[in-house]
């Protein structure tokens, strides 16, 4: 499998190039360094003066990090004037100032220069003095041109590697083919009707929670909402996983590590609360129920969960239209069939006095209103579902008084 950027299935690069010359390299770890930035670029015409370290050298091949055909190919030379001797274009690489009548270029110029130049069979060299001090005033005097690169004059100084690695690429830049790979089109772009489609399924979302406020200001905020979206430039992909997000967050939370507030054993607590105080009761409650009936909604315990999912899964009980955690005058009934006028009580664990006393008149109420009320156990129904599904199936039946 390939490594981090390099993929030994793929063919080397082998268009001509520029050659980087080396002009007494004292280190093998500088030399490495360089064949790996010109490997990196697609140069493979490497020749060294004079190495202090001799060659070949072990620490260059270590540094090269698998860039050894460059290493292996590298040629030898006595003197500066020898290296460049075949070569019609030279460069000389330098932070200092020589005081020669010569252009001066940065990088992505002399790559400019070099590119006809080598596309025409000319070679064309870019020479690099010692990390110490650089090339000498003879040794700049063979180029035709000096490269210099834009750096902060107080810390001119670049690695040799670094140095070679900043030339390489403006070559590569302009002699190669361009990126290696773009960003995938895994969806095609949204059509302007999906994002209409969107648009609208937000802007009626917005508007149950009165979003738009003041009033005066809708119109604009909708303008806002809508440049926000297009300036995306959304693919078909990414509008329906938007539509997904609205309808999540229309319809609320599951509960904890489904994307809810309460954990079961909360869940149970906060019924245990409000069965103790039940202060909904009488006229002008029907906000509170409401908002009491989407909190429990929100929120199931482990049981109601487990038996809501087999109810809508169970054949038996399509049609019956049943509901979940829904206003029954000022009650909340866990579960009730308004077409039945059926309910259903899933009564929790170590249920205290008070909370009984309430249920018991809760019961009364709906009796009196011609509701049946079917009472659960919730550990019944998490040890034995498939006996409280038959229950209730039993409740529903047309033989059932």
């Amino acid at each position: 499998m390939p490594g981090a950027g390099t993929d030994k299935t793929k063919n080397w690069a082998v268009a001509p190039g520029p050659i980087v010359i080396l002009v007494e390299p004292q280190l093998g770890e500088n030399i490495g360094s360089t064949a790996r930035a010109m490997a990196n670029f697609g140069l493979s015409r490497l020749r060294l003066v004079k190495p202090r370290q001799g060659w070949p050298n072990e620490k260059a091949h270590v540094m090269a990090a698998g860039a050894d055909r460059v290493l292996e190919a590298a040629e030898l030379f006595d003197s500066a004037a020898a290296a460049v001797a075949d070569c019609t274009m030279v460069f000389a690489a330098t932070a200092r100032a020589h005081d020669q009548a010569k252009p001066v270029v940065g990088p992505q110029e002399a790559a400019s220069l070099m590119v006809p130049a080598v596309a025409a069979g000319d070679n064309v060299a870019l020479m690099f003095g010692r990390e110490r001090y650089g090339l000498d005033g003879d040794e700049v005097g063979l180029a035709d041109r000096i490269v210099t690169f834009p750096v902060n004059p107080a810390f001119a100084s670049l690695n040799l590697g670094q140095a070679v690695l900043v030339m390489a690429y403006e070559w590569f830049k302009l002699a190669g083919s361009g990126l290696p790979f773009a960003m995938p089109q895994r969806s095609p772009p949204a059509t302007k009707q999906q994002l209409h489609a969107f648009f609208a399924n937000l802007e009626r979302e917005l508007d149950k929670v009165e979003f738009f406020r003041p009033p005066e200001k809708r119109a604009t905020m909708l303008v806002n909402l809508k440049n926000i979206f297009n300036r995306m430039e959304p693919t078909q992909q990414d509008v329906q996983t938007l539509h997904g997000v609205i309808l999540a967050i229309a319809d609320g939370r599951k509960g904890p590590a489904r994307g809810g507030l309460l954990d079961s054993d909360e869940a149970l607590v906060l019924r245990s609360l409000l069965a103790e105080h039940d202060k909904a009761k009488g006229s002008g409650a029907g906000g509170a129920v409401r908002g009491l009936s989407r909190l429990l909604r929100r929120n199931p315990t482990d049981a109601e969960r487990a038996l809501w999912d087999a109810v809508t899964k169970d054949r038996r009980f399509a049609g019956q239209e049943f509901k979940r955690q829904t206003p029954v005058g000022p009650h909340v009934a866990d579960m009730v069939s308004f077409r039945l006028r059926l309910v259903v009580e899933l009564v929790p664990d170590g249920e205290g006095e008070a909370a009984g006393k309430a249920r018991a008149e809760r019961r009364a109420w709906l009796t009196e209103r011609d509701y049946r009320v079917i009472v659960l156990s919730a550990a019944d129904v998490e040890a034995d579902l498939a006996g409280a599904l038959d229950r209730l199936a039993a409740a529903i039946s047309p033989s059932a008084p």
